[in-house]
């Protein structure tokens, strides 16, 4: 049980502020281009209960993996719908790549601290637990990062590849979006989504903390 909670405090904080600045970034990009939307409906917001999905957060404590609840946009307030949408499902994962370099650093320069200072009861009390909570913040972000980067509806990476793709090609592969939410909690929860990820994960997270 002590071990639970002290996963769960060392866990929140980061996958609250990774959602969070996720769905934040989608909103904020879409106000820039003219989509009001975000705003309007009060999604524009650092707080994190604008944002978070109930099941999309447990999930990470269970399958470790997980989302919020998607910023809603409405692309017919760009001037360029289909570019501008792919900028928008950029921002997300973009966000959590920085986030992930950040906390990386973070984390290095808590272990040169670290190596320089004098014991203290005080400071180990501080620098552990947000050493902790900046390792797993790594891991968080990449994991938001590279599975939102997946061609999967709702996905960021599905509207990225609409982006790319011909209009005639793009329009086809919109008709499937319906059934790729229902297509990515089977895989997250048989287990394959892992394993097709995870590598690509535990790479990125060794190169950032090595």
């Amino acid at each position: 049980m002590n071990q639970f909670i002290t996963e769960i405090v060392v866990l929140a904080p980061p996958i609250l502020m990774a959602l969070t600045l996720h769905e934040f970034a989608h909103g904020y990009v879409a106000f820039r281009l003219g989509d009001p939307t975000a705003k309007s409906l009060g999604r524009l917001s650092l707080n994190p209960l604008k944002h978070l999905d109930p099941l999309g957060t447990i999930a990470f404590f269970i399958i470790k993996f997980g989302w919020a609840k998607p910023v809603p946009v409405n692309p017919a307030y760009f001037k360029d719908p289909k570019k501008d949408m792919l900028w928008v499902a950029l921002a997300g994962p973009a966000t959590n790549l920085i986030l992930a370099i950040i906390s990386a650093v973070s984390v290095k320069g808590i272990w040169f601290l670290a190596s320089k200072l004098p014991y203290s009861s005080l400071a180990e009390a501080i620098l552990v637990p947000l050493n902790a909570m900046l390792i797993a913040s790594v891991w968080i972000n990449l994991v938001l990062c590279i599975f939102n980067f997946l061609p999967i509806p709702p996905l960021d990476g599905s509207r990225i590849l609409i982006g790319l793709l011909p209009i005639r090609m793009a329009a086809s592969y919109m008709k499937y979006e319906r059934y790729g939410f229902i297509l990515v909690l089977i895989l997250a929860f048989s287990g394959v989504l892992s394993k097709v990820i995870m590598p690509l994960i535990s790479f990125a997270n060794g190169l950032l903390l090595s």
